[in-house]
């Protein structure tokens, strides 16, 4: 990995991709997206802080457990500019999302758990089936199919008389 001597300040996109891993791609996504942040030099060139590095390891770390970009966005937007996010930073932030990683855990074990179950039988039941219809939740709502689309007849569809 190139090492980026301490009297630079700020990294072109090149530089951050080298050493953050990520894509410039994905660094200009981020940017796009709020997330970092980088100043033009006079000929249009981006330049990011030395503290961009952090931020997309964060960034990279959130994504990597399932946090959606908008929450990583509003977790950053917590921290001061131009300040490396530090260990107790990520272990606030993070601690907000225990709570939605521990269902999706729990989602993704009753998934497992009843995979099988369902190649088993092949019904996926809009009743019963706990993958496609979990806890029967469409029928607490409504009476009859609404995850299956609506289909007409050929006739209707295709402009044909039949």
């Amino acid at each position: 990995m190139p090492q980026i001597p301490e009297k630079i300040h700020e990294l072109t996109v090149g530089q951050l991709s080298a050493r953050s891993g990520a894509a410039v791609s994905a660094l200009h996504f981020y940017e796009g997206k709020g997330l970092i942040t980088s100043r033009r030099t006079a000929g249009n060139q981006r330049r990011y802080s030395r503290d961009t590095l952090r931020r997309v390891a964060f960034i990279r770390a959130a994504q990597r457990v399932g946090i959606p970009l908008a929450t990583i966005r509003e977790a950053l937007a917590q921290l001061p500019e131009e300040r490396t996010p530090t260990n107790e930073d990520w272990a606030r932030l993070s601690a907000a999302w225990r709570t939605e990683l521990d269902e999706r855990i729990r989602q993704l074990g009753r998934l497992r758990d009843h995979l099988t179950d369902c190649i088993g039988c092949g019904c996926l039941s809009l009743e019963t089936c706990v993958l496609s219809n979990p806890d029967d939740a469409f029928g607490e709502r409504m009476a009859g199919s609404r995850l299956l689309p609506l289909r007409r007849p050929a006739s209707e569809s295709d402009g044909q008389d039949g």
